[in-house]
């Protein structure tokens, strides 16, 4: 989609752009700290997702936590931010599903609440793209 394009003439290419930006680097933010955090206490993280009854805990852990921050860094440059968006919208509904739908517990509520606004900032960049201040826009 290329509708930065048509609009150059009036600014609105650079004011969308940069909005654009914005949003890439204010939902990456989660990820890539998550991410780390997750890669940087593997045995804890493997500890908390046995407790909640996931398979094979050590192997989530590596896995989420590489999901979480290389993905968080592609969307922060915006690189393959449309295929990345949309990892991360099923990786973040996904993780939703199995942490986050104990209703009595307010802070559970709280983080299905935050995932589905997640999940909604991804699927616009899966459908916006990364805009003009991008990888994607350099290569492309």
């Amino acid at each position: 989609m290329s509708t930065n394009t048509s609009v150059a003439s009036t600014g609105t290419t650079s004011n969308a752009s940069t909005v654009i930006l914005v949003g890439r680097i204010l939902l990456s933010i989660l990820f890539i700290l998550s991410g780390f955090a997750k890669l940087t206490a593997i045995s804890a993280t493997a500890q908390w997702f046995g407790s909640i009854g996931l398979p094979l805990p050590t192997v989530a852990a590596v896995g989420s936590g590489l999901l979480e921050f290389f993905g968080g860094l592609a969307i922060f440059v915006g690189f393959q931010t449309r295929l990345v968006a949309i990892a991360l919208a099923i990786f973040t509904l996904g993780a939703t599903a199995v942490a986050h739908l104990n209703f009595a517990d307010q802070m559970q509520l709280l983080m299905l609440q935050k995932n589905l606004g997640l999940t909604g900032g991804f699927l616009l960049l899966a459908v916006l793209g990364a805009g003009a201040y991008s990888v994607d826009a350099k290569r492309g």
